[in-house]
C-alpha cells in the first residue's frame, strides 16, 4: 500500500509541486514527502479517535462525502488533514499560505481520490481496504477481511453512520442495525481493542 501511494504522490506531485514555480526545485522532493506524512499521519490519528473508525471506513469505502475532487475536500476529516499539511509545508519550506494551499488542495484529492479508487476496484489489487487499515493500525488488523466484513454492514456505511458497534455485531455475527454488541465474541472483541491504547 504504501508503495502505490508513494507512486500516486508522485504522480500528483508532478504538476502540483515539480511544475509549480511557487515551490522552488530544490524543495520538490521533501514537499511531496510532507504531504504524504501528512495523510499517513492525519488518517492514523483519525483511526485511533473515538468513533473516527466509521468515518474512516466509510471514506475508503465509497460512503458518504468521498468522491473525487472538490467534495474529498469538503470532508471535514480531509480538510483537518490538509490543514495540518499546509501548515507544516509552510514552516518547514518557507512557502507562502498561498503556495502551500495550493499544492495541498491540488495533491490530495487526486491522491486519496486514485487510493479509494483503487481500494474500491475489483479488477486493482495493489491495494484494498483491510491492506489501508493494516498500515494505518501498525499491523493490528492483519488477518481480517475487512471487504468481507464491511460488505455485510453496506446499509449502515452508506448512511455514514457506521461506528466500531457496527463493526463488532458484524464480526460476531450480529445485525448492523443493532445498537450495542450482543455479546461479541472473540472476533468481536480483537475488533473492539483494535484501536485502543496500548
Amino acid at each position: 500500500m504504501l508503495e502505490v501511494l508513494q507512486g500516486l504522490i508522485q504522480q500528483a506531485g508532478q504538476s502540483a509541486v515539480v511544475e509549480n514555480t511557487d515551490v522552488p526545485n530544490e524543495h520538490n522532493e521533501g514537499v511531496m514527502g510532507e504531504v504524504m506524512q501528512g495523510l499517513l499521519g492525519g488518517l492514523t490519528n483519525q483511526a485511533n479517535s473515538q468513533g473516527g473508525i466509521g468515518s474512516l471506513l466509510g471514506m475508503l469505502t465509497g460512503g458518504g462525502n468521498s468522491n473525487q475532487g472538490g467534495s474529498l475536500m469538503s470532508n471535514p476529516m480531509v480538510a483537518g488533514i490538509a490543514q495540518n499539511i499546509i501548515g507544516s509545508i509552510m514552516s518547514k519550506f518557507g512557502l507562502s499560505n498561498s503556495a502551500a494551499a495550493g499544492v495541498v488542495s491540488s495533491m490530495l484529492p487526486s491522491v486519496l481520490g486514485g487510493l479509494i479508487s483503487k481500494a474500491n476496484d475489483p479488477n486493482d489489487s495493489s491495494v484494498d481496504t483491510g491492506g489501508i487499515m493494516s498500515v494505518l493500525s501498525g499491523g493490528k488488523t492483519d488477518g481480517i477481511d475487512f471487504g468481507s466484513l464491511l460488505s455485510q454492514g453496506a446499509g449502515a456505511l452508506s448512511d455514514g453512520k457506521l461506528d466500531m458497534n457496527d463493526l463488532i455485531n458484524l464480526a460476531s455475527g450480529g445485525s448492523s442495525n443493532q445498537g450495542q454488541s450482543t455479546g461479541g465474541g472473540l472476533f468481536g472483541n480483537i475488533l473492539g481493542g483494535l484501536f485502543g491504547k496500548k
